[in-house]
């Protein structure tokens, strides 16, 4: 792990001495340096998957360290890995175009509207050469509200039952259920920053693609990886409304690669169509809802085993099903 500290410290794009450090958000350029540093191209695939997953192993053994403190000695880890989502055989692939026509008629109405804020549920993998991989799972939910702060609650969830329910958001305020460990919940102040992704995004495709750009990429147009980066990115800040998922469907639509696979069943039960990108080392899978176009979930696969970090062929490195 000391390596993986050692990189983080380098990369690290607030330093010690920076004003907003420890009592306020990051300026413009260290949201962007942070955007870069975790969705960037560069170094290469494997030394960027790798960093990344020190990363995610890091913060599995805070959050494993917390939850057993909250939880109690008798608390299972969350160390269950799911399987990859299997694409029903008998479906019919739905292009994308054909979805972006259905999402435009969904959008007609302009019902229901764009809202600030996220309720997501996500398995990370984390790697070392000298312990098995482990996966922890969370599920995340952030309130705005009228005067411009806003809430985040994180629970640690059994991925041993995925899509079993941690959060209650019935009055709009969310409510722990039993078997959910809280992480972190915090309140945060307002937010000064009107820089994408904190900026609303656009219902138009063209000027979404500027957003996205902005967002993480200002320096290269944007590929499909780094396309599908940035819909994780905008999805953990907002709950897109009809004409934003419209807009996004139709940028989807002319991205190289992205190709229709046919019908799923996500962590949660619910049934979409897939899209798949096939990458350096890496499968990405897009499920999204058969009439709206939504995205509802992405999940990414290892195609290449590493056999010294204990990775096989198949094995879900990420996974994030995201909720209204």
């Amino acid at each position: 792990m000391a390596d993986e500290l050692e990189l983080l410290r380098r990369a690290n794009p607030v330093p010690v001495d920076a004003p907003h450090f420890g009592d306020g958000p990051l300026d413009h350029h260290a949201e962007r340096q942070l955007n870069r540093l975790l969705h960037g191209q560069t170094p290469g695939p494997r030394s960027r998957a790798r960093l990344a997953w020190g990363l995610v192993a890091t913060a599995v053994v805070a959050a494993l360290a917390l939850t057993l403190v909250l939880g109690g000695p008798s608390t299972p880890p969350a160390v269950a890995a799911p399987r990859p989502l299997v694409v029903r055989a008998d479906s019919t692939p739905v292009p994308l175009q054909l979805l972006a026509e259905r999402a435009g008629q969904d959008a007609a109405d302009g019902s229901p509207g764009l809202r600030k804020g996220t309720h997501v549920l996500t398995w990370s993998m984390g790697m070392s050469q000298d312990k098995p991989p482990v996966t922890f799972a969370e599920e995340r939910i952030v309130r705005w509200k009228a005067d411009d702060t806003h809430t985040e609650l994180v629970v640690a969830t059994d991925p041993r039952h995925p899509g079993r329910p941690v959060l209650s958001d019935e009055d709009g305020e969310p409510r722990l259920v039993a078997d959910g460990h809280v992480i972190s919940r915090q309140t945060f102040g307002p937010s000064w920053s009107d820089a994408p992704p904190e900026s609303a995004p656009p219902h138009d495709p063209t000027r979404l693609r500027a957003y996205l750009q902005e967002a993480g990429y200002r320096d290269t147009p944007l590929s499909t990886p780094q396309l599908l980066d940035a819909v994780d990115v905008l999805l953990d800040h907002w709950t897109l409304g009809a004409r934003e998922n419209a807009a996004l469907v139709r940028l989807l639509a002319d991205a190289e690669g992205l190709r229709p696979v046919g019908q799923v069943t996500d962590r949660l039960g619910r049934r979409g169509q897939a899209y798949v990108y096939d990458g350096s080392g890496a499968r990405r899978m897009l499920i999204m809802d058969p009439a709206t176009g939504a995205v509802l979930g992405l999940e990414s696969t290892a195609t290449v085993a590493e056999p010294e970090w204990g990775l096989r062929t198949g094995d879900v490195m990420e996974y994030s099903a995201w909720m209204r």
